[in-house]
């Protein structure tokens, strides 16, 4: 299969992976018959958790040392404004330098971070100041982190299998949600913060051990031309002239912008509103994350893109929907029980964004394609946050979240109306692409996408 050169814009021929092992894995699970893919599931999986304990002590954290609604939101601006500032630098790197390199040095970069905020809470040292630092650095390293890994899944599998690396991506990482908040909810209720952070830290030892065992042949690369800002507009360019991708953008970033934030303010719908404290918190997250992962596991099932379009309309209708009933729910189960159908939709809509974009990008521009999707996803997040944040010191968590809940259901309905429109030149651009699979043809063109 043909593999893009990490450090160039040419294919080469290699094997993504050792040869597949003789029987055939079930569909959901193709993309693991590729041995690089294997030790990157392993590892990352394992990073993910820590990960997620992190995020939800680091939470639970700020709101024990503050209890401001306001600095919730500014810390998950701090750590997020970053990757929107930074992405379209971190595209160039994945396009024109090795993005194993690249990926391997986010991560040790990321447990250095962690290491950090871990011994300064397990010592009793850390500050508000601290954690705003810390978060903002780490959203520098995730800048350069998500655009250089979603551009190295196709250096591991091929094309063939990438939807379904990206599906399997998504379900090791929401796996992880389910895994991460429930530990941390428990670690932060017995032994405080700091041993989350420092569980995180170690955990980035499986991610890098399973990226420096990968067999990757020795590749040339093409020197650099033209400016990193020549390089920026042409990929913002190729995303602003493509009505396809650029209309999926525009949803995830409006997503990211106005209902994202739950999740900054998810420890007052736990302390205050349900009454569960951190452990409460860690149940919450976990709820969502178990959504998210059967919608992951769902998209990953698929074997084709046909009608992804809709589901991507769908999806963002129905997380609007049960996000503005969890917003007013004072049950904590009936609330944990809504967050499965917020994480199932949420994750159905990032997903098959991820793969319809993926699938419809040059390999040239692929990095700097993603380093966009990074912007909207994560990037308008913090702004989301801070908003967040500052509406909710004034009218209170369910109103604010619910405001958001609205405002996706009117995205879900303005991409509804213009998915015909776009459906022509999305179907032509993954054909060019050779995700569809054989040779371009007419029946071909006519089934791709729905």
């Amino acid at each position: 299969m043909k593999v893009a050169d990490p450090g160039s814009t040419n294919a080469v021929e290699q094997p993504a992976g050792q040869p597949p092992r003789n029987g055939a894995l079930p569909a959901t699970l193709r993309a693991l018959k590729h041995r690089n893919f294997q030790l990157f599931f392993s590892g990352q999986l394992i990073s993910l958790i820590g990960t997620w304990m992190q995020s939800v002590a680091q939470s639970w954290l700020v709101y024990r040392l503050t209890g401001s609604a306001l600095l919730l939101g500014s810390v998950g601006f701090a750590s997020q404004i970053p990757v929107f500032l930074v992405a379209p630098l971190g595209g160039i790197v994945a396009d024109r330098y090795n993005r194993h390199r690249v990926v391997i040095a986010t991560q040790i970069a990321s447990m250095v971070l962690a290491g950090v905020l871990a011994a300064l809470t397990i010592s009793h040292r850390v500050e508000v100041w601290h954690i705003f630092v810390l978060a903002a650095l780490l959203g520098v390293v995730n800048a350069f982190d998500i655009p250089g890994r979603q551009a190295f899944l196709v250096d591991m599998v091929g094309k063939e299998d990438l939807m379904n690396a990206i599906a399997l991506n998504s379900s090791m990482f929401n796996g992880a949600r389910i895994i991460g908040p429930a530990v941390a909810g428990i670690l932060v209720a017995r032994i405080g913060e700091g041993w989350c952070f420092f569980a995180n830290a170690v955990s980035y030892i499986a991610v890098i051990i399973g990226l420096l065992m990968m067999e990757l042949a020795p590749r040339s690369y093409a020197p650099p031309s033209g400016s990193h800002l020549t390089h920026i507009i042409e990929g913002f360019r190729f995303a602003k002239q493509t009505g396809p991708i650029w209309a999926l953008l525009l949803l995830l970033g409006l997503v990211s912008l106005v209902a994202m934030p739950y999740t900054v303010l998810m420890p007052i719908f736990a302390d205050k509103i349900l009454h569960g404290g951190s452990r409460g918190l860690g149940i919450l997250m976990g709820a969502t994350g178990v959504g998210a992962l059967l919608g992951a596991l769902t998209l990953a099932s698929r074997t084709g893109v046909r009608g992804l379009g809709r589901w991507v309309a769908v999806s963002c209708s129905g997380f609007g929907f049960f996000l503005f009933l969890f917003c007013w729910s004072r049950l904590f189960w009936l609330s944990a029980g809504l967050l499965l159908p917020v994480g199932f939709c949420m994750m159905l809509q990032m997903s098959s964004s991820n793969t319809l974009i993926q699938a419809m990008v040059p390999d040239q521009l692929r990095g700097r394609v993603m380093a966009l999707y990074s912007m909207m996803f994560m990037g308008m997040a913090p702004f989301g946050a801070f908003l967040g944040g500052a509406l909710a010191d004034r009218l209170g968590a369910p109103l604010t979240v619910s405001i958001g809940a609205l405002a996706c259901i009117g995205g879900s309905a303005w991409f509804g109306l213009k998915l015909p429109a776009i459906r022509v030149e999305a179907r032509r651009l993954i054909v060019a692409q050779s995700v569809a699979g054989g040779e371009p043809s007419e029946t071909t063109t006519a089934r791709v996408v729905d």
